[in-house]
């Protein structure tokens, strides 16, 4: 198969460009901006029940999954293969395996798959080997958070690195310059959240009629942050004749109705294994005072038993003081919430990733695209807004087989 090496034709080579960026790099490639940190307007805080928040963990038991394909067995680009070689990608997950042949077909996919399971390299394969195959393919790809938006941008990076692909990333916290000559050179693949992606449609700086690939990852979770509006927007904007590609950790009738008003024939490729949450031990850590609940978190951090912590609190504000406390007590914390800049929350998150801190404390909006495969304890200090925010909060811990914690403190 031949080799890309140069900037196909639409598209300038810009510091923007795939191939200019090492996978060890961050230099801004890809710029933008979400209309805000999360989407979701605040909504009334539902009364959960404390015995909702308490259950013995029950761990499935894990079956080793045989793969049908090792990636160097898929019909793609060679270049894709090698850098997936150089990644350390050998052998797919279920995920992987059994939906991007489908991908690389053509066909449109609906993959149902638990968070952490490596849905971004199951589309991002095919997307790519899509746009170095036919220079009249664009791709567009939306993901709830800026956070995971940005994962998505690093994972493409790191497949397409060589690529000549250039592209945007459309994302909050970040110069809106950047983003505007990024968009001016004309991106193969633009990367963002539907709220900044819509934006730039209505400015006139963002034209997606000959967008004809498409990417929706966490469907369930956009729907839940209220982007349904735009989201539906922008697939109305898009080619009509295009490749989709729907990836979701729930089969929801909110979901199942969004994808079937933009897809008749999609390929369904489920390998969802149970709720993470039944992986993860639950209780409540009962308080009266405010004193008596910031000196029972101390205490609870303070045990062998935590490596690494989530810690979950209602606002912006709270999130910033209660860092503090942690911090002026000795702990390793930082915070991570809507009103830090893009700059501010990737080195919080890129810290927690790399084990120079153990407890990031944070917003449930900010959270949301979090993936840390080995977060041992999530701990909310604020009881969540409903109980599907319970259970998307607690997910976190017990990723990969492994047995997770999750406290809940509840006023007594």
């Amino acid at each position: 198969m031949a080799q890309y090496s140069t900037a196909p034709r639409r598209a300038s080579r810009s510091r923007s460009s795939f191939s200019n960026v090492n996978s060890g790099g961050r230099s801004r490639s890809f710029g933008g901006g979400n209309r805000s940190s999360g989407g979701n307007r605040r909504r009334s805080k539902a009364y959960i029940h404390p015995s909702r928040f308490v259950q013995v963990a029950k761990p499935s038991e894990v079956v080793a999954y045989e793969s049908t394909n090792q990636f160097s067995d898929f019909d793609m680009h060679d270049l894709i293969k090698d850098n997936a070689t150089k990644k350390g990608l050998i052998t797919p997950t279920p995920i992987q395996d059994q939906s991007i042949p489908h991908g690389l077909n053509g066909s449109d996919i609906v993959g149902i798959a638990n968070t952490g399971t490596g849905k971004t390299i199951a589309f991002a394969m095919p997307v790519l080997h899509k746009l170095m195959s036919d220079p009249e393919a664009f791709a567009l790809i939306m993901a709830p958070t800026r956070e995971l938006a940005q994962q998505i941008e690093d994972e493409c990076r790191v497949i397409g690195k060589g690529s000549g692909l250039n592209g945007a990333l459309l994302i909050g916290g970040s110069p809106m310059g950047v983003q505007l000559r990024d968009l001016r050179a004309n991106p193969r693949i633009v990367i963002g959240t539907p709220g900044r992606i819509k934006d730039h449609i209505e400015r006139g700086t963002l034209t997606i009629s000959q967008f004809n690939v498409i990417v929706l990852d966490e469907v369930d979770r956009m729907l839940d942050m209220g982007f349904i509006e735009d989201m539906c927007d922008i697939l109305e904007k898009a080619s009509p004749v295009r490749q989709s590609f729907f990836y979701s950790a729930t089969m929801d009738n909110k979901v199942a109705d969004l994808i079937k008003a933009f897809t008749a024939d999609a390929i369904t490729v489920s390998v969802k294994t149970g709720e993470t949450s039944e992986n993860v031990h639950q209780d409540i850590v009962p308080y009266q005072t405010s004193g008596q609940k910031i000196q029972q978190l101390h205490d609870l951090l303070d045990s062998d038993a935590v490596v690494k912590a989530l810690v979950f609190d209602e606002t912006q504000r709270s999130v910033e003081r209660l860092s503090d406390e942690l911090l002026s007590r000795g702990f390793k914390a930082d915070a991570i919430h809507g009103g830090k800049s893009q700059g501010q929350r990737t080195r919080a998150l890129g810290k927690f990733k790399k084990n120079q801190i153990n407890i990031l404390v944070a917003t449930d909006v900010a959270a949301r695209g979090i993936d840390v495969s080995d977060i041992t304890h999530v701990i909310n200090y604020s009881e969540p807004q409903a109980y599907d925010d319970y259970v998307h909060r607690i997910g976190r811990a017990g990723r990969a087989g492994r047995v997770g914690y999750a406290y809940t403190f509840v006023k007594a």
